[in-house]
């Protein structure tokens, strides 16, 4: 494990000028980082199924929906099937700087991935699930 700390040490500095600059201005983190790629498909989602997706409180959810339409990088919009309940979606014209840096982030796996058998492969996605797993509130 130590061995990866730098590499999730170089977010940051990864990000596409665009995305860091919004990030520095507003103060957000990586927590607040973590709801953006869950939104890149283009789909809007609810606060609950954002919560739901990275294994927080709804509390937590919305303190990060919340700062991340602050900075202007996701707009909320009242469901109109249910005026009680907020849908997120990430802005289009973050949606390019997002993408080019999910894949950067994900190259290194793949990359990984690509060298294993399809054996080694399996097993090691087994093991990757079975640490997530674990590591679940």
């Amino acid at each position: 494990m130590p061995l990866l700390a730098a590499y999730f040490q170089r977010a940051r500095a990864e990000m596409p000028p665009q995305l860091r600059q919004a990030f520095d201005a507003h103060g957000l983190t990586a927590r607040h980082g973590s709801v953006l790629p869950q939104l890149a498909g283009g789909q809007r989602l609810s606060v609950t199924e954002v919560a739901a997706l990275l294994g927080v409180s709804l509390s937590t959810a919305s303190e990060l929906v919340g700062r991340l339409s602050e900075a202007g990088l996701i707009d909320r919009t009242e469901d109109p099937a249910n005026r009680r309940r907020t849908l997120v979606s990430l802005r289009e014209e973050f949606r390019p700087a997002v993408e080019s840096f999910v894949a950067t982030r994900s190259a290194p796996l793949l990359r990984a991935l690509d060298t294993l058998s399809p054996r080694d492969r399996a097993g090691f996605l087994a093991g990757l699930a079975a640490w997530s797993r674990e590591v679940q509130p």
